[in-house]
This record gives structure tokens, sequence and C-alpha cells, in this order.
């Protein structure tokens, strides 16, 4: 921050500080900015304030939670029913509780579901934190099968109360993990109004950072059954940086069907896509327009709420363009964190009043029941920073009608703004369910737009080779994803371009025959769909997509700006040739791949899963004789790992588990990344819980073991003396009773070994296995 900025925001404290003497002056507590934003004294998350000023506790100044020109908007508005102003007003002043959402397309929801009520949140009840009594977390009643919850927890009681660690080490774990998501309550609704199904084929617009893009996966894959779903997600943002949020948000629900793409909204390209043969532009079944908004609520703080003339002018742009690219019959959902009808209700009537019969509102009235809502309103008026009112364009001087347009005023014919149905609008209060505020109205499309009566349709007829074409993404200078397509060339050198890309087929169907017969591939795998991120060279990882994005992709190299999009199916082994195949399996994407896996697929017991995933390497001798006799005969390398539940067995998981490893001579491991690996374990009823002060006594520990095993690595040990090594060395450290019953070591002595586990598979360079670092920009920036 430069001088004259920190000198200005001194004055401004300063000023703050003089007025809350003469008034008596106030608390410090959060405040209610805005769906999801709460801000402390005018300060930065983490930023101290100038020691210098006085008057502040806490570390944070005292700041002034009122605003009389805000007040005086919005009571003259009439948007809060008489009667519930005080609470209205109370409502923003008391910070937002805590939310989380449990992702709803896996088929573990309902076991997190189970472990939250049955066991988190017990151990919450008569707790006392700080003097504040802990309430207990609810479910929101409007949310689908009690999958979303809050609390009145803040982040900074989850963080810093040692009473609460467990519970916290629990959020962070699982929703590092994808399995939970932490997510303002208002801001779950405009998915859910969107009323997606698998075959949808939906454009985020404004997706960052993600959380929307989220459910809209989920609900793509509703039936886990099946691994490619029809529809797909394209998710957009207009800032670079927040593009990679948006990446770490989608990339943990381990989707083929997500593409993240970096457009300004307004102007987002038309893509086509390959139908018969033939390109067509592409229109999307549903389209999620949560526009960028004045956040009506910063009132309380300054007046930057007031200005909205420019974001008017941007949400108006960004949904006119939203129904452009919509498909007739298809629905799109605009929404704000702004309760400001300027933002509301004026941009919905210009769009219909533009769309000449084309768009109309969906009545919503219906779903979501047990939410609290308003009907949007049909009369406001604009209000100026000085208090200035204006009813009508009419009444505008010239010199304020470039900051003030016509659009912003309600329509004055009563026949066609009865026609707009402005009132199947919705408009959630912060007090009516101790939210945040919200504007939501749905669209549906009847017919094209009346500027695109004739739809540009391209018949450029398609090369007959489309499906095997080898598609390479590679990283381009700013780091992100994208397609190479290449240029059209003289019909000599399209020949000679031909051969080439026969013989690269050629190459490429001998590896991936080798990798088919090694795990025995279904006929109908769809090994066209593999993307990798290297042009040249041996491909180091293999992505794998969904037809509907590697159409997308083959037909639009040249138009979107790809960040990110495909998950690891595939990792490269160093030697890995010798076991059958140059691939072996990755966790990332084994739920996609398994259902097409019909070779190297073992059945193992709950059991066994608890020694894999607690044990590094353990012997095969320690498996049960079932999992015995399968490996006996079966040769080294990349192998599956299948849980079924048992239905006789209720007090076991009740979920499936599938897990990637490797098959030594001796050996049996699970390649699960840690945070996994927990997961699974209090699934399974394993305490994982490990105070801060033991893991840091630990930590010394751990890093001379690490360094231990890189000495024996690169003496040349070979990798089955190197497991028996490590084995035996975790046998020593936790007893011959742990090695006989892994299951009831300590959370001390199953975290060590987790974390050992986790160390080795990223420093341990064995002439079997290479873990190769993935190159896939967005984990870099991540």
């Amino acid at each position: 921050m430069g001088r004259r900025a920190r000198d200005r925001r001194q004055q401004l404290q300063q000023q703050r500080r003089q007025d809350r003497q003469e008034r008596g002056g106030g608390g410090d507590q959060a405040v209610r900015t805005g769906p999801g934003e709460v801000k402390r004294g005018g300060e930065r998350w983490g930023r101290r304030p100038d020691a210098s000023l006085q008057g502040w506790a806490g570390g944070y100044p005292e700041i002034v939670k009122e605003n009389e020109l805000f007040e005086r908007y919005y009571r003259e508005l009439g948007i809060v029913p008489a009667g519930e102003w005080d609470a209205f007003m109370a409502a923003l002043r008391e910070p937002l509780p805590a939310t989380l959402r449990i992702t709803g397309y896996r088929s573990h929801a309902k076991e997190i579901l189970h472990c939250l009520k049955e066991k988190y949140f017990r151990e919450l009840q008569d707790l006392e934190v700080d003097g504040q009594k802990v309430e207990m977390p609810q479910s929101l009643s409007w949310y689908p099968e009690e999958l979303a919850w809050h609390t009145n927890l803040s982040r900074k009681i989850l963080r810093k109360s040692p009473l609460l660690e467990k519970f916290h080490q629990f959020l962070v774990s699982e929703t590092e993990c994808g399995n939970i998501s932490r997510q303002e309550a208002v801001s779950m609704i405009p998915p859910l109004l969107l009323d997606v199904s698998p075959h949808h084929k939906i454009l985020d617009m404004c997706a960052a950072p993600g959380s929307k893009t989220a459910q809209l996966i989920e609900m793509l894959h509703a039936d886990m059954n099946v691994p490619f779903p029809n529809g797909f997600v394209i998710a957009n943002d207009v800032d670079n940086k927040r593009c990679y949020l948006l990446v770490h948000q989608a990339k943990r629900l381990n989707s083929p069907c997500i593409m993240v793409v970096n457009h300004d909204a307004s102007s987002i390209p038309n893509l086509q896509i390959d139908v018969d043969g033939r390109k067509e532009i592409l229109f999307y079944d549903r389209i999620l327009c949560d526009v960028p908004c004045s956040k009506a609520f910063i009132g309380f703080l300054n007046d930057s709420w007031l200005d909205q003339e420019c974001s008017v002018r941007l949400q108006l742009r960004i949904a006119t363009r939203g129904v452009e690219q919509l498909a007739e019959g298809g629905r799109m959902v605009y929404s704000t964190c702004s309760l400001n009808p300027i933002e509301n209700e004026a941009v919905i009537a210009s769009l219909l009043e533009k769309s000449q019969g084309a768009l109309e509102l969906a009545d919503v009235s219906s779903e979501l029941p047990g939410l609290k809502r308003m009907p949007g309103i049909t009369k406001w008026k604009v209000m100026l920073k000085d208090g200035q009112w204006f009813e009508e364009w009419k009444d505008v001087p010239s010199n304020r009608q470039t900051q003030i347009r016509p659009t912003m005023f309600p329509v004055k014919d009563e026949e066609k703004l009865k026609a707009m149905n402005l009132e199947r609008c919705l408009r959630i209060l912060p007090h009516h369910q101790n939210t945040g505020g919200f504007f939501v109205a749905v669209l549906i499309k009847k017919s094209p737009m009346p500027w695109n009566k004739r739809q540009p349709k391209v018949h450029q007829k398609l090369p007959q080779r489309t499906g095997d074409t080898e598609v390479t993404a590679t990283n381009s200078g700013n780091g992100s994803a994208c397609i190479i397509e290449e240029p059209k060339l003289a019909e000599n050198e399209e020949s000679k371009k031909m051969q080439e890309l026969q013989n690269l087929d050629t190459e490429q169907s001998k590896k991936e025959g080798v990798c088919g017969k090694f795990y025995a591939l279904d006929p109908s795998f769809p090994k066209m769909n593999l993307l990798t991120r290297t042009q040249e060279g041996k491909k180091r990882q293999l992505y794998m997509v969904s037809k509907e994005i590697r159409n997308v992709l083959l037909n639009n190299s040249e138009k979107m700006k790809v960040i990110n999009t495909g998950i690891k199916v595939w990792s490269r082994n160093s030697d890995g040739e010798q076991f059958g195949c140059a691939f072996r399996l990755a966790q990332e994407g084994i739920y996609t791949l398994y259902p097409f896996i019909h070779a190297r697929i073992i059945n193992v017991c709950i059991e066994d899963v608890k020694i894999l995933l607690t044990q590094e390497n353990p012997f095969l001798s320690k498996f049960s004789s079932e999992t015995q006799k399968k490996v006996k005969d079966m040769a080294m390398g990349s192998i599956v790992l299948k849980y079924d539940p048992d239905p006789e067995k209720p007090h076991d998981l009740q979920c499936p588990i599938v897990l990637c490893g490797w098959q030594g001579k001796t050996s049996l491991r699970a390649f699960v990344p840690k945070n996994e690996r927990l997961h699974y374990l209090r699934m399974m009823g394993v305490e994982v819980f490990k105070a801060k002060r033991k893991e840091e006594e630990l930590e010394n520990k751990t890093e001379e073991e690490v360094q231990h095993r890189l000495v024996q690595t690169e003496e040349g040990m070979d990798v089955e003396d190197k497991e028996r090594d490590l084995v035996t060395k975790m046998e020593a450290e936790i007893g011959e009773e742990s090695s006989q019953s892994p299951v009831e070591s300590s959370a001390m002595e199953i975290e060590n070994k987790i974390e050992d586990l986790d160390q080795s598979s990223k420093n341990a360079n064995t002439h079997v296995i290479q873990e190769g670092k993935d190159t896939d920009a967005s984990n870099v920036k991540d």
C-alpha cells in the first residue's frame, strides 16, 4: 500500500473514531456485508492496523454499523415488510453462520452424513467456547436430503479452540477430498433452481470461486454407475487468477465432464460442435448467470453500494449474452448478492422487454419448499449519493444521464409490466432464515432472440478421421492448458501430414493395445478421449475427458482460452513396460476407469482395506487367505482393489470403495492420497485424529526416516529389499501387537504411518515406480 493511500486510510479511521466517540461507540463484531463476506473494521484479514491508531481492541478497530443513507434508501423502496425493519437491520449487524454442504453425487455422501450426525455433531452438545454455548448444527430445511448444514461457529473459533480441533481437522480433510464444501447458504440456491439433468450442456458464465460449479458437477453425476454423462459443464471467469481457484474446486470432484475457460462473460465466443459430420453452433440447455454486483450491504462501511451504474450495464450485457447462447426451451438463472432492484428487477425487465416475448420468467414458487422468500417488486426509484431521488427517466437532468440510464427505471406501460410477471422473481431477506441477502430470477427461452431470428449454423463438412485423431494439450505462456489444432495444409502437405498421423496412431495403438490387454479394457472404452499435456516426447500422464468435451475441444481450439480440463487416469512408470504396461492407474480417475476394467481386480474385505490404508508395504501374509489366493497367480504391476459392502453386516461401511494399488513379489500396497486415506478410515470407524503438539514432536523423526529411505535408494537397494526394510522398521515402531492387529493401533500410530506413506510416495525413487510430477499448470497455481 502506498504512502498516500495509507494516509487517507488513517484519516478516514480517525474521523470514524471521532464519530463513534460522539455517539458512544460500538462493539467489535463481524459485519454481514453480503453473502459469504465478513469484514472487520474495514481491514483485510490478517493485516494488523497501524499501531499509531488509538481506540482499537482485540486487534481491530471498532466499526460503525450504521448508515443513514443506506437505511433511507431501503426504507423508501419498501423491500422489507412492515414491522420487520428492526429485525432486518439486526440481522445485517450479526456475523453470518458457518455453512457446509456434503457433496451429493458420490455414493459416500450418506456415510459422511451419518458420520457427522452420529459422531461429530454429538460431541458438540453442551459445549462452551469462550463463554459462548455452541449451538447444535441444523440442516437447511429447503436443501434436499439433509446435505446442507449451518452452525453459529465462526472460522476463528474453529481454528483456535482446542475443544473443536478434532471437528476442524475433519472439515479441512474432507474439504480437500471434495466430500464437503464450505459455501454460504443462499449461494446454493441458483444451481438447485436450474433443474439440471445428466444430459444437459451447461454454461457457468461467472463461475469463480467455484462452489456453484461444484454443485452443477454433482448434478451431472447423479448416477454414479454412469462414468461419462452426456452433459458437461463449461465454467468461465474473466479473471485468470480466479480461474485457478475455480480449477481447485472442480478438480476435487474428479469429473471428466468439466472444462474451465477464461473469457469476458459479456463477449464469450460462440462455440461449434460436430453434429453428424457437420459443424453447428453450440447452444446450452442450462446457463448459470451469477453476475458481479455492488454488494449492497457494504453500506455499513461506505456508500459504495450506490455505485451501481457501471455494474448494471455489465450485468445487462452478461445476461443478454447468456440468453443468446441459451437453447430454445432452455433455462437460465440470473442471480446477484444484492437486494437493489436496479441490479435485479430492472435488469430482468430490460431483458424481457428486449426479447419481445422470446423470454419468460418461470414460476418457481413451488420449488425448494421450506425456503422463505419475497416476490419481486414492480415499482422502485433511483437515488444518487447525495440523496436525490428520481422516479422517471424524464426527471433526470442532462448532466446525470450518463450516470443514470433509462433501463434503471421500471416499465410504465401497465400491460407490459403485468405481462413480465416480475413478481415471479424471488428475493431472500437476511433476517428470515439467518442468511445473506440474495436475488434470483429463472428465465425460460421460448424462441430465438429478435436479433437472432436466423440462427447461425456452420455447415462445414468435417474430416472422416476425427475419431482417430490424437488430441494433444500443451501449456501456453500464461500457464494455462490449451489444445493444439494443426493449420490447414496444401494438398501435398496434407497427404504427408495424414501419413504422419497414421504412423502416430499406429505407434499409439501398439502402446494402448499392451495396456488394453493388461487391464482387459472393455471394447466400449473410449480410448479416443485420452488427452496428454505434451506435444512431443514420452507422455508422462494420460487424462480422460468425456466425448462431448472432446468434441468442444477439437472444434474450438482457436476460439477458447482453456485453463484446465480432464482427470488423470494413468501415470507412466519408469521401467514399467517390463510389468506389461508402461502406465499405472491413478487414484484420481479410478472411479471413471473402473467400469471398463475387467482384469487385475482384487476384491478385498474391510479388514484388508484397513491394512492397506494404515500400513505402507504390508506383506501378503498379513492379508486374508482369500486375498492371498487371488494375488498368488497374478503378475506384478498396477492393480485395482475393490471393496463391496456386506448387507449382512450393517455396522460395517455400507458404500463401495475402489483403490489403486501395486502388487510386488511379496507385498501389496495402495496408492491413495493422504486425505483420501483419512476419509476412508473415518468412514470405517477408525480414529485418525491427532493433536497438533504430538504432530510437531514427531515431525523431526519422520524427516529422519525419509532421509534414511532415500539413502537406501541411492545405494541401489532392489525393490523388495526396500519394501521389506520399510515394513520391518514400521513393525519395530508400532510393536508386535500392532502388526497383528493394525486396526487397534492408536490414532498417533495410524497418522504416522499415513504420513510415512505420503512422504515415501513423493520421495522414494525406486526402479519399479517413479512418481512423476504432474505437469498440470493448474496444480502448480493451486
